[in-house]
């Protein structure tokens, strides 16, 4: 019976040995197929995009160079069907780098499934972009941003629905298959139910880091596809902890949100990061997505050009002392941070709208141009839903217009009498009297004009006060900070009122646990956009704060937008060991690890600088040795890392991150916490004095652990 058995499983096992082999040559011939068919696509595209630019270079050179001097002619380039033109070999040249990419990996998945009520099984292959050959209506690859390839990212097999323009979708998925295809080859493939244990997301977590942020659609998870493929109206607001793809899930909501919408949103989604450092770090995702023209800055840079700002405290100096613990900026922070500063702002603007301008009446000689009465209705009651600076210069170009009309009646006046008097003279006394009644009249028309200046001087009750002098009355004349860039742009909308400078139509905000009340609401009424992609991790918050995360209760401050919330506990990014370590420092809302196991977190502990710099240079010569490429010594702040930076840099060769406009390039560097966040490294040493009990210096030694993807080592000074 046992010898049965054995022959039994021997046999099942060479069946499905070959029914394997069987499958991968099938698999093998489709992938040739598909890449057949996409270098034909190329040559089209390139075909197509060479007769374009024959035509614009040909009646460039007709229109331009034929008739440079005559500007009709040259206008005429500009006509309708030259602009279509144009725009179309854009698209061309988009299409054909899309194309060039797809030719050596054409996709990366596939799904068998039918619908609801039918029998015969359909098959999709799911790629970067999307291929339909011309000529034809089935696609060869199907875009991972379309909706039918959705399915390809839902957890099991079995009924599942996908929603489609005409509604939702019921299916039943038959087989989910993954593929790594490298330079044209297929490399291997894996039918799976697509979940955290998936092999491919094994394999691509256990690769080294990158120094950019990479592009994650072969591994998006059904969570992370859940929240990337939500309506273009929902506000999502994702809570979640480090490693769990935030900023890859938004990165990849954006290029959902422009595929699907890109008529509405082309060039009109700006991306709010940290500082330059992040931004730097995630810029190469979208291109690699195909998208481009999405504005990037970090909130400074983004609010400092609104305000035509020079100057506020560098970042660097500011979180050093937020880190050091300094008591004023600490109570600075909070109180403008409050709803008591957000009140005190807006009493600040209903003082001036109620008696800034000391109303009075306008005079032009001795004839009333408009009365005190009249200038405060126009206030009051006529202009009173404009902000107050631009009702004040509303109300100031009246004036002006009432200035001039009183002006050229007593103008009109003046000549009427000039000509009276002239037409009364007898020849002899017209001669004898015309140059000095001549030189009467123009004294009098010099004296009105110097009376119109001299009126228009008046009207200095009349003009605005400087913001910036007015937000200082409010602050103590006190250095302007990163939290009073808000509080600025919110006194300039009372104001001012909102100038729009750019068309915005979503926004998407990473790092959000550190936004302010103020922040979040300036945002919508700069941008005016109605849908945002709010990001963060509450336990991330290394700013002071009272109460409540403003992120987490966006409804209460944003009721206007349609707002949904998303916790994500599961980490992505380091081994089971490192998340129970970091897990360590959180009281709520622990990570959940994915099961990857690695290297034991290892605590090291030195006697003085002379044994750290031994350390060091031990453990990151076996990392290297290791394969790790980009190496992270994280120090809590700058303090720490510039008593060791002199050794470091010469003896260890390591480069120190240590201003904001840095580049990074990956490597082995040195960097406070603060810089660290959002980044991540092959391998992580803390140099630290781990403090577990006061809850922000939990935080900092969350945030530097959790940087760490495979490899983390804490150094301890012996006590």
């Amino acid at each position: 019976m046992e010898h049965s058995d054995l022959a039994k499983e021997k046999e099942q096992a060479i069946n499905e040995s070959l029914q394997n082999e069987y499958e991968r040559n099938i698999e093998e011939e489709r992938l040739e197929y598909a890449r057949e068919v996409i270098k034909g696509e190329i040559l089209n595209y390139i075909s197509k995009r060479k007769e374009f630019s024959q035509y614009i270079l040909d009646y460039r050179k007709d229109a331009l160079d034929e008739y440079k001097d005559d500007e009709d002619k040259v206008a005429e380039y500009f006509d309708h069907e030259r602009f279509v033109k144009e725009e179309a070999f854009k698209t061309i040249d988009r299409r054909l780098k899309e194309l060039l990419i797809l030719e050596n990996s054409p996709y990366f998945g596939r799904v068998d499934f039918s619908e609801a009520g039918e029998e015969e099984s359909e098959t999709i292959y799911v790629g970067r972009f999307g291929v339909t050959p011309e000529g034809t209506y089935e696609p060869l690859v199907v875009d991972w941003r379309a909706p039918i390839a959705a399915m390809f990212y839902s957890g099991k097999l079995g009924r599942a629905v996908y929603s489609a323009p005409m509604g939702e979708v019921e299916v039943d998925i038959k087989l989910k298959r993954q593929y790594v295809i490298k330079r044209g080859h297929l490399i291997g493939m894996f039918d799976s139910a697509v979940d955290i244990k998936d092999d491919i997301l094994q394999m691509v977590l256990s690769e080294n880091t990158s120094q950019k942020l990479k592009d994650i659609i072969m591994t998006i998870q059904e969570e992370q596809d859940n929240i990337i493929r939500q309506p273009r109206e929902k506000t999502v607001v994702v809570n979640g902890v480090a490693g769990s793809g935030k900023t890859t899930i938004a990165l990849h909501r954006v290029a959902y949100l422009l595929y699907n919408y890109r008529d509405k949103l082309q060039d009109k989604v700006l991306i709010l990061g940290p500082n330059s450092i992040f931004m730097e770090y995630i810029s190469m995702v979208l291109p690699s997505l195909g998208e481009s023209g999405v504005k990037q800055r970090s909130f400074k840079d983004y609010a400092m050009e609104i305000l035509k700002l020079d100057y506020i405290m560098p970042f660097k100096d500011y979180m050093e002392a937020v880190m050091q613990g300094e008591d004023g900026l600490i109570k600075d922070i909070l109180y403008k941070s409050s709803e008591s500063f957000i009140e005190k702002l807006d009493k600040k603007a209903l003082e001036l709208d109620e008696g800034y301008f000391q109303i009075k009446d306008v005079y032009l000689f001795d004839t009333l141009v408009i009365s005190a009465s009249e200038i405060r209705e126009l206030f009051q009651k006529h202009y009173s839903s404009m902000p107050l600076f631009r009702r004040s210069k509303k109300v100031r170009r009246i004036i002006f217009s009432r200035i001039k009309d009183v002006r050229d009646d007593i103008f009109r006046s003046l000549q009427r009498e000039h000509k009276k008097r002239l037409a009364e003279m007898s020849p002899g006394e017209l001669k004898a009297n015309e140059n000095h009644l001549e030189f009467m009249r123009k004294n009098k028309i010099r004296e009105l004009i110097r009376a119109v200046l001299d009126t228009k001087e008046g009207l200095k009750w009349l003009a605005n006060p400087s913001l910036l002098e007015t937000y200082s009355n409010i602050n103590g004349d006190k250095e302007l900070i990163y939290d009073d860039l808000a509080p600025l742009l919110y006194l300039m909308l009372k104001l001012e009122g909102n100038m729009r400078m750019e068309d915005i139509r979503h926004v998407v905000i990473d790092e959000a646990q550190d936004y302010s009340t103020l922040q979040f609401k300036v945002i919508r009424e700069l941008t005016g956009c109605s849908s945002m992609t709010v990001v963060g991790d509450v336990n991330q918050r290394l700013l002071p704060y009272e109460g409540t995360i403003p992120m987490t209760r966006l409804e209460d401050i944003l009721p206007e937008l349609d707002i949904e919330h998303y916790g994500l506990e599961k980490s992505y990014r380091s081994t089971r060991e490192i998340m129970e370590y970091a897990n360590r420092f959180l009281v709520e809302d622990k990570i959940v690890p994915l099961v990857r196991s690695g290297e034991a977190v290892r605590v090291i502990e030195y006697s003085d600088y002379s044994g750290l710099k031994a350390v060091l240079g031990d453990c990151i010569n076996v990392l290297k040795k290791k394969g790790y490429e980009n190496i992270a010594v994280i120090s809590r702040d700058l303090k720490t890392a510039g008593e060791l930076g002199g050794f470091i840099r010469e003896d260890l060769n390591i480069k120190i991150v240590d201003d904001e406009e840095l580049i990074f390039s990956g490597g082995t560097v040195l960097m406070p916490s603060y810089y660290a966040k959002g980044l991540e490294f092959d391998a992580v040493l803390i140099i630290e004095e781990l403090t577990e009990n006061e809850p922000r210096e939990a935080k900092v030694n969350y945030v530097m652990c959790t940087r760490a993807l495979h490899e983390l080592i804490v150094l301890k000074r012996k006590r």
